[in-house]
C-alpha cells in the first residue's frame, strides 16, 4: 500500500478554464489524490480516487487527471499513472494503448489482413462469383468473349491456313457432339486460328465461343477424332461455366488486392485487370478433371470412342516431353494422372466396374 505524500507522477497543473500552467507534483496523501505545486505543500487540487477522471493510455500521449473542481493534472510519465492505478486493482493501460504500441500494431494489423484476405478469397470471392453468374445477363459473355478474340486476333492470332476440308471434317465432328450437349449445337461457335506463340492449343470462351489453332490440328495428325474429343473437353468448360467462373474469380482477386493494398495507380491497376483476364483462360486442377470426364461422356453419346481426348495426352507426352504429375502448385492435373482417369471413367459409364474397387 502506497503512504501518504507518495509520489506519483510529476507533470504540470491547470485551473479550471485556464492555460496557465503550474509545475506540479501528483500525490497521494490521507487516502486522496492531490497535484502539489513543486517546492510546495499546499495542494492545488485534490479528491479521493473515485472522484477523479483520469484519461486512458493511448501510445505516448500525456495523460490528463481531471479533478471535481474542473482543474487539470496533465503528465507525460503515463508508467508512473500505470503503476498506481494497477496497485489500487483499476486495471492495466488498455487495448488501444495495446494497439498503439508499434511493433504490437504492425504484427496485429499483418495477421487481421492475412486473416480477412484468407477468409475473404475461401468464402467471399466464390460466394460473389456464384451470385454474379446466377444474376449475369447472357450479353455479358457474349461482350467478354468478343472483346477477347478481337484482343487476341490483334495480338496474337493470324488467319487459319488449315485447308477447307480439314477443316469441314472437324467442324462436322464438332457439330455432331456439340448436339449432344444440353446447350444445343447453336449454343457454341467453333473459330480456327492460327495460334502464333500460342501454339497448340483449344480453349473456350463464356459465351460457347471455341477456338482451336493450326498447330493443334496439326499435331493431331490424321486423327480427327482425337481433335473432336479436345473440343469436347472445351464443350464441358462452357456448360459448366468455368469460364466465366474464371473470369469473375480474376475480377474479385484483383479486387482483393487493390482493396488490400489502396490506391496502386493505373499501371498496376492495369496490370492487375489485364492479367486477370489471361489467367481467365487458364483452369483449376478440379474444373480440368470435370471437363475431360463431360467430354468423355459427350464423345460416347455422339458414338465416338470417349477415350479419344487420352490419345491427346499420349501425343503430349511423345512429342512435347509433358509427362508432369501432379502437385500442390499445379493449376492443371498431372497428364499420367489425367490419361488414367479418362480410360477410368470411360469404363465406369459404358457399364464396367469401378477400376478402383476391383
Amino acid at each position: 500500500m502506497a503512504s501518504d505524500n507518495a509520489a506519483i507522477a510529476g507533470g504540470e497543473w491547470h485551473p479550471a478554464g485556464s492555460s496557465r500552467s503550474v509545475e506540479a507534483r501528483l500525490v497521494e496523501r490521507a487516502g486522496e489524490i492531490a497535484a502539489v505545486p513543486v517546492g510546495g505543500e499546499k495542494p492545488l487540487a485534490g479528491a479521493g480516487l473515485s472522484w477523479v477522471e483520469i484519461s486512458g493510455r493511448v501510445g505516448s500521449i500525456p495523460r490528463r487527471v481531471t479533478f471535481p473542481d474542473g482543474s487539470i493534472f496533465e503528465t507525460w510519465d503515463n508508467d508512473g499513472i500505470d503503476r498506481y492505478l494497477a496497485a489500487r486493482g483499476k486495471g492495466g493501460a488498455g487495448i488501444v494503448h495495446w494497439l498503439e504500441q508499434f511493433r504490437l500494431r504492425l504484427v496485429v494489423i499483418v495477421l487481421l489482413a492475412f486473416v480477412l484476405g484468407g477468409a475473404v478469397y475461401r468464402w467471399g470471392v466464390p460466394a460473389l462469383v456464384e451470385v454474379a453468374i446466377a444474376t449475369t445477363p447472357p450479353i455479358v459473355p457474349q461482350l467478354m468473349a468478343k472483346g477477347t478474340l478481337e484482343a487476341l486476333d490483334q495480338t496474337t492470332f493470324s488467319p487459319t491456313k488449315l485447308p477447307d476440308g480439314r477443316r469441314k471434317e472437324i467442324a462436322d465432328g464438332f457439330a455432331r457432339i456439340a448436339g449432344q450437349s444440353p446447350r444445343g449445337a447453336g449454343a457454341y461457335s467453333l473459330n480456327f486460328r492460327d495460334g502464333g506463340l500460342i501454339g497448340p492449343n483449344a480453349f473456350a470462351l463464356p459465351d460457347g465461343t471455341l477456338v482451336i489453332t493450326d498447330q493443334l490440328v496439326t499435331l493431331a495428325g490424321g486423327d480427327t477424332e482425337m481433335v473432336i474429343g479436345v473440343l469436347a473437353h472445351e464443350i464441358g468448360h462452357v456448360e459448366l461455366e468455368h469460364s466465366l467462373r474464371q473470369f469473375y474469380r480474376a475480377a474479385g482477386m484483383t479486387g482483393l488486392i487493390m482493396l488490400i493494398a489502396g490506391d496502386v495507380g493505373s499501371a498496376v491497376e492495369d496490370v492487375l485487370v489485364q492479367g486477370g483476364g489471361l489467367l481467365a483462360l487458364s483452369y483449376s486442377r478440379s474444373a480440368e478433371a470435370e471437363a475431360d470426364r463431360r467430354s468423355v461422356e459427350l464423345m460416347a453419346k455422339a458414338g465416338y470412342d470417349p477415350t479419344a481426348i487420352a490419345r491427346f495426352f499420349t501425343l503430349l507426352e511423345e512429342k512435347l516431353g509433358d509427362k508432369s504429375d501432379t502437385n500442390i502448385l499445379s493449376t492443371h492435373p498431372g497428364t499420367p494422372q489425367r490419361k488414367k482417369e479418362i480410360t477410368d471413367y470411360a469404363r465406369i459409364i459404358s457399364g464396367q466396374s469401378d477400376p478402383d474397387l476391383q
